[in-house]
């Protein structure tokens, strides 16, 4: 065994460039960090050191640690899709979507039925416009706010004072079990409460997620099975079902994540932490603002020097991405992009690394270290740092 544990952290949707079959998801020209570092003038000089800009920009300048890029094999450009393939699921069936039409009839009477509560919006919506469109309605009437996206997802949205947690957590369970049908399965439930006045919403931190099971057994799974500590921080526990993990922590925004991620690097453990940092995503990218990008990016910059002094000399950091959310391209969807790897561990040569071919190579290297069964799909570059 190489390392002792393994930190590895999903910046999520942090794309460095359109993938070579971004046309086939009309995502030519994309590339999420670049064009919001442009946009802003914002520089990142923590991140330089690790070789993000030396992917940006083709360089080959000198780093403290090695670098490469990632591609993605999955018919998809999501969380759900991005992250199972980093555990060993390739995802060939895309999840259902329901982007230009909105729910079928038959699936909203039904949750009616099962709920005993009415629906408001059914449509592709962002979130924090829908809330504040249908918040009031949805206050006077005690109606459930339901919304889509470009991704596989079926959300509730409820104010906390009308739908109590309890209440709309069942709702996602009951949606959650109508959406096992084939003809509806979307990737993820998502309850979304809120508080505040019409006018003044806020969404708050008690977000729950509903996902599918992974196909097969994943790298957390081995993992687990051997014996070592599984970590999850933020909304992977929720993305794996709670499949595979020991040990979940909730974050409340990117900030929290990073603390959280500081709290575990103080625990004694032996295995796996996992950790995903949203806001880049739900905050900026969906939105299209790249400022507020930029300032996330320069927000987890700072705090780099602190996460990399936190390691102990038998451990591994790898930051990452789960696909791309240019927030300068059109629409508001995610981008089909090539992400980032960026490794470092103390006594690290650090050098430029070859691409990897899916990754679900992340997961065959991490199952490398701690000697358990490696994915079906991806090959281990443990030997090659």
């Amino acid at each position: 065994m190489k390392f002792k544990r393994i930190f590895l952290v999903v910046m999520d949707s942090t794309g460095i460039g359109e993938a070579k079959d971004a046309s086939n998801f009309q995502d030519e020209g994309s590339n999420t960090i670049k064009h919001a570092l442009e946009v802003s003038g914002i520089e990142l000089p923590h991140f330089k050191q690790l070789g993000l800009y030396n992917l940006l920009y083709h360089l080959e300048e000198p780093t403290i640690g090695s670098y490469m890029r990632a591609l993605e094999i999955s018919n998809g450009k999501d969380t759900l899709t991005g992250h199972l393939e980093m555990m060993g699921v390739e995802t060939k069936i895309p999840f259902r979507t329901f982007t230009e039409t909105g729910f079928p009839d038959e699936l909203i009477n039904e949750l009616i039925a099962r709920t005993g509560r009415g629906v408001l919006g059914n449509c592709n919506a962002s979130g924090t416009e829908i809330i504040e469109r249908l918040g009031k309605e949805h206050m006077e009437t005690g109606k459930m706010i339901v919304y889509t996206s470009a991704d596989s997802v079926l959300q509730i949205a409820a104010h906390e004072d009308i739908i109590p947690l309890e209440e709309l957590y069942h709702i996602c369970e009951i949606a959650r079990e109508l959406t096992l049908k084939e003809e509806w399965k979307v990737g993820r439930i998502i309850a979304r409460p809120f508080i505040g006045t019409p006018g003044n919403f806020t969404r708050t931190a008690n977000r729950h997620d509903y996902a599918l099971d992974p196909a097969h057994k994943t790298v957390l799974d081995a993992l687990k099975e051997k014996g070592y500590d599984v970590i999850s921080i933020g909304k992977i526990a929720d993305i794996f079902n709670g499949c595979g993990i020991t040990k979940s922590t909730k974050t409340k925004d990117n900030l929290d994540g990073i603390e959280t991620i500081l709290k575990t690097m103080q625990e004694d453990f032996q295995g796996f932490c996992f950790a995903n940092l949203n806001d880049f995503d739900s905050k900026y990218g969906h939105r299209r603002n790249p400022i507020g990008y930029a300032n996330a990016l320069k927000e987890l910059d700072d705090a780099l020097p602190r996460l990399l002094n936190s390691l102990n000399e038998d451990d591994l950091l790898i930051l990452t991405a789960d696909h791309g959310n240019d927030p300068t391209y059109k629409g508001t969807d995610h981008t089909r992009e090539n992400v980032p790897v960026l490794i470092y561990y103390k006594g690290i040569d650090p050098h430029h690394l070859s691409n990897l071919h899916t990754f679900a190579s992340l997961g065959a290297t991490i199952a490398d270290n701690f000697h358990v069964t490696l994915p079906p799909i991806g090959e281990s570059f443990l030997e090659d740092i």
